[in-house]
């Protein structure tokens, strides 16, 4: 819209010589041309009598108010005031006649169709040659776009201002110079300092390790963003909250970086559930390792390090199945992991650097975030060495006994036999286990009824029975 500003002396000469009241011939060229400037203009301009009756009204004031000149012309300004706001237009006349004018009075507005507009006004008075106050002349702008934009703008600015201080996460704004320019209710409380306090100040100053912080947020404007960038804030009673801050700049509406706005994410709970979860793993005399789906190795305790004789650092990305006896095996187990979602029991033997041998049954899951999409497998060995030494030193005296051994199953089939047992029956070991021990025997339902005694009575002594060698 163009700006338009008629001064108050120039529209006095055509008033006046409408009136009668100077010398029209000595005025008619500059009457010609002020009454095209006037014509022309994208403002309303009109002039009404020291009691508001109106007198001269041009296309912009038809335009905007929708009223013809001929339909306003002798009539109270009155028809284009707001019912609501009849003591307005009393006090502006009031005024004007005072000598005062009025610059940029926005009110409303009613139009011939009954439409509200909202109108900038400009009102000054009107002096005949002797200085006698003889009228008024007013310019109005409409202005009703630009305040429904502004309305709007409002509006979206008190809502975005509601979800600001909705948020439990502590939000601030920085300057470029790293100076706190906003903060919501969430900073307030887990800083302990007033919102008035906090504006101005050095965002770093909040925390317990400040270049740290400091580095952050120049990071985002050298960047654009961080994400998850650890930080701590210090209560100012003392009191230490762990954060997690995500942070992007922001822009004004030409592109130009105001700042950044940082959202911090109060993780103190979490590091502790993670520290006693640690502390847990730690505390395992068990080997413990997370292997990615790559086979890599992502996280291990204290007792993979010892059991291996590798460093934390050295272990972490390396293959899983690198550390053992058999490769391929180990390999093939944590693939069955992520097939099966588990495996139990999986022997493996472990390879110390210096060349000592562990063997170990791994018991492994796979693990998953919270959506439920598959991480990796966490996997717990148990060493088993000592057992298995225990065994087969109980096997060495088994097989050196000179009379038959057996184990029997419940149900009576062979499990387990010794050399002597396969020498008087005359059948091998293989072929032996998972057969009916009564087949062996002169008299199958004695023998049978045997064992059952044993299963009944917890033992039997001296019981007779001949084996029929094969």
């Amino acid at each position: 819209m163009k700006e338009m500003q008629v001064d108050s002396q120039d529209f006095n000469l055509k008033y006046l010589a409408a009136q009668g009241l100077t010398d029209s011939a000595a005025s008619d060229g500059r009457l010609s041309l002020l009454a095209a400037i006037v014509d022309s203009s994208d403002d309303a301009i009109f002039s009404t009598t020291p009691e508001g009756t109106i007198i001269s009204w041009n296309g912009s004031a038809e335009r905007i108010y929708g009223y013809t000149e001929n339909e306003v012309s002798g009539k109270s300004f009155l028809v284009i005031g707001h019912p609501d706001r009849p003591e307005e237009m009393t006090e502006i006349l009031t005024r004007i006649s005072l000598g005062v004018r009025i610059e940029h009075f926005e009110t409303f507005r009613i139009r011939k169709d009954g439409q509200v507009i909202s109108v900038s006004l400009s009102i000054s008075p009107i002096y005949a040659i002797s200085g006698t106050y003889v009228g008024a002349s007013f310019i109005a702008r409409d202005v009703t776009e630009r305040r429904q934009v502004e309305e709007k703008a409002r509006s979206a600015s008190q809502y975005a201002r509601e979800l600001i201080e909705a948020s439990l996460d502590p939000l601030v704004t920085i300057s470029a110079e790293g100076k706190i320019t906003d903060v919501n209710e969430a900073t307030i409380n887990i800083t302990g300092v007033s919102r008035e306090s906090l504006i101005a100040t050095d965002f770093s100053d909040y925390f317990t390790e400040p270049d740290k912080a400091r580095e952050g947020y120049k990071q985002v404007f050298e960047k654009g963003f961080v994400t998850d960038y650890p930080l701590t804030i210090r209560h100012s009673e003392g009191r230490l909250t762990d954060v997690l801050y995500n942070a992007s700049i922001y822009r004004d509406s030409r592109g130009n970086v105001l700042g950044v706005f940082a959202a911090a994410r109060d993780v103190t709970t979490q590091k502790q559930a993670s520290q006693y979860a640690r502390s847990l793993i730690e505390a395992s005399l068990d080997p413990l390792v997370t292997i990615s789906p790559e086979g890599k190795i992502t996280d291990v305790n204290e007792a993979t390090i010892r059991i291996t004789g590798v460093a934390r650092e050295r272990l972490i990305a390396t293959d899983f199945s690198d550390y053992f006896t058999e490769p391929q095996m180990a390999r093939e187990g944590y693939k069955q992991v992520f097939e099966r979602g588990y495996v139990t029991d999986y022997p493996l033997t472990i390879r110390h650097h210096e060349g000592r041998l562990s063997d170990v049954l791994y018991n492994a899951s796979v693990y998953r975030d919270a959506r439920g999409n598959v991480l990796g497998v966490f996997a717990a060995a148990r060493d088993v060495t000592a057992q298995k030494q225990a065994s087969q030193y109980a096997r060495s005296l088994i097989e050196a006994s000179l009379d038959p051994l057996v184990t029997i199953s419940a149900e009576g089939k062979i499990t387990d036999v010794n050399e002597a047992t396969a020498k008087i029956t005359g059948v091998s070991r293989e072929r032996l286990i998972a057969t009916d021990f009564s087949d062996y025997f002169t008299e199958p339902e004695k023998a049978r009824e045997g064992y059952k005694q044993v299963f009944e009575k917890g033992f039997v002594t001296d019981y007779p029975l001949t084996i029929d060698r094969y």
